[in-house]
């Protein structure tokens, strides 16, 4: 059974998830490269216009109790983005973390340039 989520606004993606809690890699990576990019064109923009890429249910989402993260090196915009995306996906496959959860895990890696 694959469920969808639908657009609340335009800077939230479509996320088709499988009946196991998967979201397709394709998925991920189109919704990190535009994260990305809109962090970067955005950087000059005040913080008082500043949206998130993702809705506010991504943010209410708990962890579960027994959720333990992959280990990660924080993406600071310095490093290859191309490479730490790669990781993190093969990371988060590895570990079992799927659907909405790992736009939560990947949100919590940005820091400094790579987060503003």
């Amino acid at each position: 059974m694959k469920q969808h989520y639908t657009k609340k606004d335009k800077s939230t993606k479509d996320f088709q998830v499988s009946s196991d809690g998967l979201i397709q890699v394709d998925q991920l990576k189109e919704f990190i490269k535009e994260t990305i990019k809109n962090k970067i064109r955005g950087s000059s923009k005040s913080s008082l216009t500043y949206s998130k890429p993702y809705t506010q249910r991504i943010d209410n989402l708990k962890m579960p109790m027994d959720y333990q993260p992959p280990k990660f090196q924080q993406f600071d915009g310095k490093s290859n983005p191309k490479q730490h995306v790669a990781h993190f996906v093969e990371s988060c496959n590895n570990a079992g973390t799927y659907g909405d959860y790992l736009v939560k895990q990947f949100v919590r890696l940005l820091k400094g340039n790579g987060f503003d």
